[in-house]
């Protein structure tokens, strides 16, 4: 029987990797090895080289999990690993060729997001942005309660435009030859319900999941939901 893959979480922009925390809870119940990894968030390259520098040191199979920009990431580091055995795709963007996280939020109406962001420049790396603490509830997770909201919007990590910019460099997308699992929320304010269903349309998953409900903050409101996703792709990977 194959090894049992590791587990590679990778959160998008306006978070962190303690945001994994309840999934990596319900993973470390179930007995899989998993991580989260600081997801730098300058631009769409470099993250995913940062990404497959984590990979390549943990010298074992992986299943590669991206939140919102995240899928990005994993999308674009996955290429290049021939250790990846699964990508799980957590409210977040499956991209084709040339297509940039900005690009795809705007694909279809409903994304609030530009509303509630806050712009400055930053030396070296553009401008930088991130939502206003003021309405990060809201946006980003109006299913926490309000006290959790606080917390994720005050510890929030800020993202380049140039990330959110940048255009998936790679001709045939990993998506298009690994196994690929999808769970997303139908309320989520970043990016539209219509999207996902879009990406499942055309990326064909071994499995979806949409939460009823879920915001853009479905690893913290909904983690059993995300785990159980996750799950399905160990035991996919673990079994071929």
């Amino acid at each position: 029987m194959p090894e049992k893959p590791t587990v590679v979480l990778v959160h998008g922009a306006f978070a962190d990797s303690t945001a994994w925390n309840p999934v990596l809870a319900g993973l470390t119940r179930q007995d899989v090895d998993a991580i989260a990894v600081a997801n730098p968030l300058r631009s769409l390259r470099g993250d995913a080289e940062y990404l497959r520098d984590v990979v390549r040191g943990l010298d074992r199979p992986v299943i590669l999990v991206g939140h919102s920009y995240g899928g990005m990431v994993i999308t674009e580091a996955a290429t290049d690993l021939d250790v990846v055995r699964g990508l799980v795709y957590v409210a977040a963007f499956t991209p084709d060729h040339g297509e940039s996280a900005f690009e795809l939020a705007g694909k279809f109406a409903g994304s609030t997001l530009g509303s509630a962001l806050l712009a400055y420049p930053v030396a070296g790396d553009g401008n930088e942005v991130r939502i206003d603490p003021a309405k990060f509830h809201l946006q980003f997770g109006a299913d926490l309660e309000v006290e959790d909201a606080i917390l994720l919007g005050r510890t929030q990590r800020p993202v380049t435009e140039k990330a959110l910019t940048d255009g998936l460099s790679n001709d045939k997308p990993a998506w298009k030859t690994l196994p690929t699992w999808q769970v997303f929320g139908d309320a989520d304010r970043n990016i539209p319900v219509e999207l996902f269903r879009f990406q499942v349309s055309r990326s064909a998953p071994q499995g979806v999941y949409e939460a009823a409900g879920a915001s853009h903050a479905i690893a913290a409101s909904q983690p059993d939901a995300v785990t159980a996703t996750v799950l399905r792709a160990v035991a996919y990977a673990t079994a071929q």
